[in-house]
């Protein structure tokens, strides 16, 4: 079997910081080893299996031939009809009758283990990083819930109709009520990333202090 591909990310990599008005007013470094240095598909990907996994709700059911209503009694006698022998109408080869093998209610969640979870997570960051899809914004220095305004600065920064992940330090319900009605646009801690959420949005806008946090590993 041929072994895995793990790309290993080195040299200083630079995050745009932009203003509320689309203007970019300086970069951040980032030091890829804050973020693990490597980068493995194959791990993302089975962290993206398990998030949607784990998003199964699992309740499809058919009834089996013990379940639907009808008699258990044979249609007609074993022999002597000239008819191929019959059991009871209940049996899936009779319409109305129950499912074989039908599918039940089930729980499709699995877990794999809390380092590797966190280590999808940070790759997943460092990705979106490499590939230029990550920026920060100097302030939304919102003082009430303003959808306009947050719809106006995506719209300064290009990100208009473009699905996006909106990270902040800590829970900031001004700006998660501000965005939460703009199509596309998901807000969340930083300490609540995800590797699925990550990377199902195409861009990664970043706060100064989510950037920060993101960077120290968790305990």
């Amino acid at each position: 079997m041929a072994s895995e591909f793990i790309e290993n990310v080195t040299g200083t990599l630079t995050v745009p910081i932009f203003s509320r008005t689309g203007e970019q007013v300086g970069t951040v470094p980032v030091d890829p080893n804050d973020f693990g240095g490597k980068i493995s598909p194959r791990l993302m990907h089975e962290a993206v299996l398990m998030y949607e996994a784990n998003r199964r709700s699992g309740t499809h059911s058919t009834l089996r031939r013990g379940e639907v209503a009808g008699s258990t009694k044979k249609i007609f006698r074993q022999k002597g009809t000239g008819n191929a022998r019959a059991g009871t109408k209940r049996t899936n080869k009779r319409r109305g009758g129950g499912t074989a093998k039908g599918p039940k209610p089930r729980d499709y969640s699995y877990a794999l283990p809390r380092q590797a979870i966190r280590a999808a997570t940070r790759m997943a960051i460092l990705s979106k990083i490499k590939d230029n899809e990550a920026l920060v914004i100097d302030d939304f220095n919102l003082t009430a819930i303003k959808t306009k305004e947050v719809a106006g600065m995506l719209k300064a920064l290009k990100l208009s109709g473009v699905t996006c992940l909106i990270g902040t330090d800590k829970l900031d319900p001004i700006v998660y009520k501000s965005a939460r009605n703009i199509e596309g646009v998901k807000v969340l801690p930083a300490g609540e990333f995800n590797t699925w959420i990550v990377l199902r949005q195409k861009r990664l806008v970043l706060t100064k202090s989510a950037l920060e946090a993101l960077r120290k590993p968790k305990a």
